[in-house]
Order: C-alpha cells, then structure tokens, then sequence
C-alpha cells in the first residue's frame, strides 16, 4: 500500500469534508489516486448512509432560499438537534435549498438525495431530506422568508403589487418581513376564508349551533350567534383576519391595503408557506 502524504489527505478532506481517517485510508486504498479516492469515499458514504437508514430522525433544521424566479422552505431532518447545529449540516441543508431553486426542482431527485447521503457519510448521523415546498416569483411578486432561532421555524410569504415600485418601496419591504414574522408567531391555518375547507367550515358551524341551541333563543338569534362565532373563528385561523402583530386593532388585510397606500399603490397578500421541525407529513 502506497505511502500517503500529509498533504494529500488535507486536500482531500478539504475537498470532500470527509474525516481525516477516512481521507487517509481512501487515498492509501486508491495509491494515492486523487480521483479513485474520492470515488472511495463517495462509496464509504453510501455505505454508511445505507447502515444508518434506519435510525430516527426527528430533529432538524428549516431552511429558506429565495432566488429571482423561484423561493423554497424546506426541512432537512436528524436525528439529534446537536447535528442540527453542526455546521456541515447547515451547509447540506443551504446547498439542497440553493440547488431547487436554481434547477427549478418540483420533488426530489437523485441529485438531491445522492448530497444527503454523501453528508451522512462525513457527519456520521441519519438525516433526510423531509419536504420542500415553495412558490414561483412573478414580475411583480414579492417573497420575503423569515427563520426563527435556530431553524425550528421557517416561513415564506408572497405579495403580489400593482408595479415593481411599489414593491421595492420601503414601507411594502418592511411589511412583507413583518408579515413573515407574524405568520411565524401566529401559525395561520389559512390565507382567509376562501380557503377554509368546507368540511371544517361546517363541523364548526356544528359546534357552535349545538351550543348556541342550548341557550334557549329563537331561531334568529342561534343564527346570529353562530355567525358571531362563526366570524371570530375566522380571525383566529385566516391570517389576512388576524389583528396584525404591530397593531392588532388593524387586520393584516387592512394593513395591506393602509402599506400600498403610503407606497402609491395597491399590495395583496397572496399566500404563505410554514413550515416546523417535527412537523408536516413525509414528502
């Protein structure tokens, strides 16, 4: 077996950000084939990614990237929030999400899934791509993201306006940030009403007749009631009803409307994603 220079490995592991162990002995196995080696260690990865499949990951980080015509929110998942810190796997996790969106990817690909596993191999740990999403950016759309702390929460936010000026003023800027913020201290189940699902709709307005009806009133006054509630419950779930998080005495809808005003035109909140570690389905 070839000697296997000094130099040589910390290349290698600079490269490939494989241990140093593993970059000396892929070299010693390739007689100091720079390429062969690195073939090696992509293997060992695999390898290791395959023995570790099976292992929990329940941990993670969200992860946001906005580019000129596309913005993901995406989870990358471990298993312990010790490696959700670790600085290689916030590389992974930032390189998948540039990845999407400068191939304009819809769902996963082997690229994608062939990075996870090659960190697998250099971090030691079970992870995996859980989900992404996100939203294509129009002419005149504006995405703003926001994470909170250390990547437990990730949001992503659109806006739609009636110029690109209007957009790039100030004021609609900051608005979109704190929309963001918002949406991440509030977790809105929905856009607005419109997009309540009817299913919902109604086994609510089912609760709420039942309690009203054991109020003793005529008939009128249930429906009353139940509208009432029916209203208040929409506030709470739809973010364009919520009370908006620098002044709840104003809707966010309304606030929309009062931002384009002070920029010289007209914004609508289009939609949102949000996105927490541990939860949300497997994609």
């Amino acid at each position: 077996m070839a000697a296997v220079k000094a130099a040589d490995v910390k290349k290698l592991r600079d490269k490939t950000g494989a241990g140093m162990l593993d970059c000396k002995n892929a070299l010693a196995q390739a007689e100091g084939d720079f390429a062969q080696a690195e073939k090696i260690l992509k293997e060992m990865g695999m390898a290791t990614a395959a023995k570790r499949s099976g292992r929990a990951t329940n941990e993670g980080r969200i992860f946001t990237q906005i580019g000129e015509k596309r913005a993901v929110l995406l989870e990358l998942a471990c298993e312990t929030d010790f490696v959700a810190r670790n600085k290689d796997f916030i590389a992974l996790g930032e390189d998948l999400a540039s990845t999407i969106v400068e191939k304009d990817l819809t769902e996963k690909t082997e690229e994608l899934e062939e990075k996870v596993k090659e960190a697998i191999g250099r971090i030691k740990e079970n992870m995996h791509l859980k989900r992404f999403t996100g939203f294509s950016i129009g002419t005149q759309e504006l995405v703003r993201d926001y994470i909170h702390g250390e990547g437990n929460i990730g949001v992503l936010v659109k806006l739609s306006g009636d110029s690109r000026e209007v957009l790039q003023h100030e004021a609609v800027q900051r608005f979109a940030l704190d929309c963001a913020m918002h949406i991440a201290a509030f977790n809105p189940q929905y856009l607005n009403r419109d997009n309540v699902d009817s299913e919902y709709q109604q086994e609510q307005e089912a609760i709420f007749r039942k309690q009203a009806e054991n109020l003793d009133k005529p008939a009128h006054v249930i429906d009353g009631i139940v509208k009432g509630k029916m209203n208040k419950h929409f506030s709470e779930v739809c973010f364009l009803e919520q009370g908006f998080v620098k002044d709840e005495k104003q809707s966010v809808a309304q606030m929309a409307k009062n931002v384009g005003k002070e920029a010289g035109g007209e914004i609508n909140i289009e939609n949102f994603y949000y996105y927490k570690v541990g939860e949300g389905d497997e994609e």
